[in-house]
């Protein structure tokens, strides 16, 4: 039976409660590009399908991965929710800091690439990948909501900006969803963000809620990360701290065990039962961690459990510190 399915926000798209991060095509911890051929990206799409997990979140950063979706989802198009993002004109990983454009020209030419990239005539739900420090939202927003009018992006989102950024964006056009890091490990967002998308009615869609991995289970020590994985340049992954981080996860995997259930599941039934507009978005390689997380949305935790959750703690930012924009970010104002 497909998992239920939630409205991101009072005006957004209605969607299976857990979707699927197409980051994973990327290749971001460390994996071989033999994992995300057509082949293993049709299987995962197609199972996704028959569960019901219908969002599938990418961006125009991630590699390959809007044209393998492209490929995969031609002749089933309507099924699918895509989702996916523009901004980041520079990512972490490369030369020098990251670099950001939110221009009004600069929209409109990625929308056009990732359009083509799709091969699909309309985007669901376009993000603003990071808020550019140097172009008032109000005009970078402006921009997405001509598109939103020509037919070409149907809902619009914002992902990691600062609650009043949130509030002036949505009030050039309505904010569908925004997405941020929030996880057991990551709670920032409920001091300001979340209670505003409470307020004006916008969806979450958290990425990275199964804590980059650690929430899963699945990483028993340090040296089980990859040499060529993104996360050991992550302070919450550092030697010093690795440890404690772990330890943590044992009252996860306790409350899973009281369940029958895997410690993923419980870290995505959390995040669920915040509120009925949140859904996140794990990313994964494999069929069967799919059908795992899809399976949270079953998972009923008590008001115990939830507290016992709500009190874990990690230790370490959860970023590196990238400058000025990368987590909540700010824009001038619109002179």
């Amino acid at each position: 039976m497909p998992i239920p399915q939630r409205t991101l926000g009072s005006r957004g798209p209605a969607v299976g409660a857990v979707g699927f991060g197409a980051m994973s095509f990327a290749q971001p911890y460390g994996q071989t590009s033999e994992h995300t051929t057509d082949d293993s990206a049709d299987a995962l799409l197609g199972r996704a399908l028959d569960l019901g997990v219908t969002l599938v979140d990418t961006a125009d950063l991630y590699g390959e991965s809007e044209e393998i979706i492209g490929r995969v989802v031609a002749g089933r198009r309507d099924r699918l929710t895509i989702a996916t993002k523009f901004g980041i004109v520079r990512g972490v990983t490369e030369e020098g800091p990251p670099v950001i454009n939110g221009r009004p020209e600069y929209v409109r030419e990625r929308v056009e690439r990732s359009l083509t990239r799709l091969g699909t005539d309309h985007i669901d739900l376009y993000y603003q990948h990071r808020v550019d420090p140097d172009t008032p939202i109000e005009e970078t927003v402006g921009a997405m909501a001509e598109l939103v009018k020509e037919g070409k992006v149907r809902h619009l989102g914002l992902s990691e900006a600062a609650a009043d950024t949130i509030r002036r964006a949505h009030a050039v056009h309505p904010i569908s969803a925004v997405q941020t890091e929030w996880s057991l490990w990551s709670r920032d967002i409920e001091d300001e963000v979340f209670p505003l998308c409470r307020e004006l009615g916008i969806g979450v869609v958290p990425y990275s809620p199964l804590g980059r991995g650690m929430l899963t289970g699945s990483i028993t020590s340090y040296d089980d990360l990859p040499e060529n994985d993104y996360r050991r340049h992550m302070p919450r992954f550092a030697r010093e701290v690795f440890e404690a981080n772990l330890a943590a996860v044992q009252t996860v995997r306790e409350i899973a065990a009281g369940h029958g259930a895997a410690p993923g599941q419980v870290a995505l039934a959390w995040l669920l039962a915040k509120a009925p507009d949140v859904v996140p978005i794990p990313g994964t390689l494999h069929v069967s961690r799919l059908e795992e997380n899809a399976r949270a949305a079953e998972l009923a935790l008590t008001d115990g459990e939830i507290a016992r959750l709500d009190a874990l703690t990690a230790k370490g930012e959860r970023e590196t510190e990238l400058g000025h924009n990368w987590s909540y970010g700010t824009t001038p104002p619109r002179s």
